[in-house]
């Protein structure tokens, strides 16, 4: 065990969950491993915010997993600390409720005759002539669900998402998100559901740690630590200095400014992979630098309120398509766990507001940003903007990395030039690129822990979470 400690160090930049699963991992194995996370919480995207009692996720972070690895992490480290919590989740679209996802019966009557007989003809003639190419989201959802209900149930929500046009989107990422659902298997499942016959549905319930997602987190840091490993919060990698084929050292500045080195044998990075190739020094070519610049993340505002009102609506999470507002998702923390609200006769919700860093959202001051969200869930009738009592704004820059067209060809100069560095791995989806759930960010961590006390590359994080099966769906033998 102390020769390990003295011929291997890691370096870990990033404590979200894919650095903090890397370290801990390494302590447990005997490698001191140090991170560093510019953030004065760790967690990344799935901490959690605290206030005034209240509990506020950065979304909504389900802990499902189909890993076995990543299943027996969680339950080391939180146990008894997960309460299973029934899914449901519904599309809000002028003025009506759909499921999701989407059933026969329930959007006929929401839709009107008129609409679902236009729906099954577009469908129909989808099936006919189909795009030959599947290029684009657009095009990979219009051929399994026709043009009209891409337009109706995909093409609003999906560019609020990413700000771009569903043309220019990837279609990796449809096929990531919505894979084996479709216009048809959504009618079969809803009307033949018979005897001995496998269906795939979305999980209905997950686990959810007490007090949100940040608790697991938290949980994992202090449990770094106690083994001897060190977790720098407010310390921000500025410079990573290589000799061309290994990394040496890195350059932190800490909250009061002062500038660190650290030096190691080995390096994880779970931070953007734009600002990575940005502080490597020596820098990289000019033209790596410009393939670094094309690839673009998406961020998120989220105005998160308390309302005086002990019930307003039963989904743990609401995505709204209609086109009217901004608002893109509602999360309802107390339907995800009660304690994450002390007052029982209030409710919290956050609202989710997707945008690009210093565009005329982001730069909206608290207060005018507070205003128009109010605006916004009185106008689609969640609540009025009186009954709101308090609110916090979070915002979180690069939490989801856009897929557009080709994005691809970008990412595998970068990534062939990272490959160079014999000591470094990248992590997490900052560091992949890659629009991993928290679950198989995790399992990069894992995968480059194991690497480093392996003493080679057997584990390649950027397969993980390239699996045929669907993550969200599960198999079921229905029974008469």
């Amino acid at each position: 065990m102390k020769e390990m400690f003295t011929l291997k160090k890691a370096v870990i930049m990033g404590a979200g969950p894919a650095g903090l699963a890397a370290g801990y991992h390494l302590q447990k194995n005997g490698i001191h491993s140090v991170l560093m996370e510019a953030d004065s919480q760790v967690g990344g995207i799935s901490k959690t915010i605290q206030y005034n009692g209240y509990y506020f996720d950065l979304g909504g972070h389900r802990f499902f997993t189909k890993l076995n690895e990543v299943y027996e992490l969680w339950n080391e480290v939180l146990g008894d600390n997960f309460r299973k919590t029934p899914r449901l989740s519904r599309i809000y679209y002028r003025n009506k409720y759909f499921n999701y996802p989407l059933t026969a019966m329930n959007a006929f009557f929401g839709l009107g005759p008129a609409s679902t007989i236009s729906v099954m003809c577009s469908y129909l003639k989808s099936r006919v002539r189909p795009y030959k190419q599947e290029e684009t989201f657009e095009q990979w959802v219009s051929n399994r669900f026709g043009k009209k209900l891409y337009s109706i149930f995909f093409k609003t929500y999906t560019e609020k998402v990413w700000g771009i046009p569903c043309s220019s989107i990837q279609a990796e990422w449809a096929a990531q998100r919505i894979k084996g659902l479709s216009l048809k298997t959504a009618v079969m499942n809803a009307l033949f559901k018979s005897k001995g016959r496998n269906i795939k549905t979305l999980i209905d319930e997950f686990d959810y740690p007490v007090y949100g997602p940040g608790m697991m987190y938290t949980a994992m840091k202090e449990r770094i630590q106690g083994m001897g490993g060190m977790v720098l919060t407010g310390s921000r990698v500025t410079r990573v200095n290589h000799d061309g084929h290994t990394i040496t050292s890195l350059e932190y500045t800490d909250e009061s400014g002062q500038v660190h080195v650290e030096e190691g044998s080995h390096f994880i990075s779970s931070i953007p992979v734009t600002e990575l190739v940005q502080i490597m020094n020596p820098a990289p070519s000019k033209g790596i630098l410009e393939q670094a610049g094309s690839l673009k993340y998406r961020s998120i505002i989220t105005v998160d309120i308390i309302i005086d009102r002990k019930e307003v609506f039963p989904d743990n999470w609401i995505y709204i398509h209609s086109p009217e507002v901004s608002l893109g998702r509602i999360q309802n923390f107390k339907n995800w766990s009660k304690n994450m609200v002390p007052d029982e006769s209030k409710t919290s919700l956050g609202l989710e507001y997707f945008c690009n860093e210093n565009d005329s959202l982001w730069n909206m001051s608290d207060e005018k940003l507070f205003e128009f969200a109010a605006s916004e869930v009185e106008k689609i009738k969640i609540c009025k903007a009186s009954e709101i009592k308090d609110y916090i704004i979070v915002r979180v820059p690069k939490a989801y990395p856009v897929y557009s067209l080709g994005y691809q060809n970008y990412l595998s100069v970068i990534k062939q030039y990272l490959s160079e560095f014999s000591n470094l791995q990248l992590a997490g989806r900052y560091g992949l690129f890659k629009y991993n759930n928290m679950d198989h960010s995790i399992l990069t961590g894992l995968y480059a822990a194991k690497n480093i006390i392996g003493g080679d590359r057997t584990c390649d994080t950027w397969s993980v979470n390239t699996e045929e099966e669907y993550h969200e769906e599960k198999k079921e033998v229905q029974v008469k």
